[in-house]
């Protein structure tokens, strides 16, 4: 341990001696190097010495080809040897260890209660020039269906989602990541017109005025199951790194509802109606921090038959 000792006060004597230049005397012809009262010698050419002893004296250190001269000096050694030998070295790696385990990266990151506020809306390519577009929508043959009789309220949030987990594994040194979870996603349809889905033998769609309801809507819910290829770009910020992810969603039509609110009161109708009982969905999210920016969009139209409507959200993911 004196070995050490000495090493380690070589090295801060050698610092000391560059850094202070102007306290250090040299006298050219000898190896001889002042540093206030202490002098380091280098004993003459051919001066026989062993270059692994170490010998202290009462003001004398000899360590192999070098001897230091001070006031004191072998008390600072045995002092700082005892120190050394004072630290518990086993409680110092015992804290390295925790300090790193505290900052390797986890496998498998956990979110739990992640929830949406958005918009749902849909494109609407169906041809009302068909046939069966015609027919779906009644009173037929007076004014043609058009996408005007199931225009949307643009204005209003429509899209709740609820996601018990969200769970992130790692693939690649948690930058690249499978990103996974099952929710309720729940899309609202405010129609700005009057039209009503009647669950008949064959549902179709019945025709009603612009002020005629207060209130409109379509209610689906699905309960889905996203999985998603994530890309973190700075895994060492944890949630607070800027993310992105994309992948498939497969949905399952759990309930669906029209609600209709007028001078009558209020009327619930609880119905498939002729939505398709199963969803495939493109989705993706992009955030920087527990507030992420997300958007989906079906692979194919919401209905069975009559209308081409293919739905899409967009809006705001809140995560712990």
């Amino acid at each position: 341990m004196k070995h050490v000792a000495m090493a380690l006060l070589l090295g801060v004597l050698s610092t000391q001696g560059m850094a202070q230049e102007d306290s250090a005397k040299v006298k050219k012809g000898t190896a001889i190097i002042k540093i206030g009262n202490m002098t380091i010698m280098k004993p003459e050419a051919g001066a026989a010495h062993k270059t692994d002893t170490l010998k202290i004296g009462e003001d004398t250190v000899k360590m192999g080809g070098l001897v230091i001269v001070g006031k004191g000096v072998s008390e600072g050694i045995n002092k700082l040897g005892k120190a050394i030998e004072g630290i518990d070295l086993k409680k110092i790696g015992d804290v390295a260890t925790d300090v790193l385990k505290k900052k390797r990266l986890k496998k498998v990151s956990t979110n739990w209660f992640v929830y949406d506020i958005g918009f749902a809306g849909y494109n609407d390519n169906t041809n009302y020039a068909t046939s069966a577009a015609q027919a779906f929508v009644k009173p037929f043959g007076i004014v043609p269906a058009s996408k005007g009789d199931f225009a949307l309220k643009t204005s209003r949030v429509s899209n709740f989602n609820l996601w018990f987990f969200m769970q992130r594994v790692s693939i690649i040194e948690s930058v690249l990541n499978l990103k996974y979870g099952l929710g309720i996603e729940s899309n609202n349809y405010f129609f700005k017109t009057g039209i009503t889905y009647v669950d008949d033998v064959s549902v179709y769609a019945r025709r009603g005025g612009v002020n005629e309801l207060s209130k409109n809507k379509l209610v689906a819910n699905y309960l889905t199951v996203p999985v998603m290829l994530n890309i973190n770009t700075n895994p060492m910020k944890g949630k607070r790194g800027f993310q992105f992810s994309a992948g498939i969603s497969g949905g399952y039509l759990s309930s669906a509802r029209q609600k209709q609110k007028g001078p009558g009161g209020t009327d619930k109708t609880k119905s498939n109606f002729n939505l398709e009982q199963f969803k495939l969905s493109y989705v993706a999210e992009l955030g920087l921090g527990p507030v992420k920016l997300y958007g989906s969009v079906a692979t194919r139209p919401m209905h069975q038959y009559g209308v081409e409507q293919v739905p899409y959200t967009l809006g705001l993911r809140f995560s712990n």
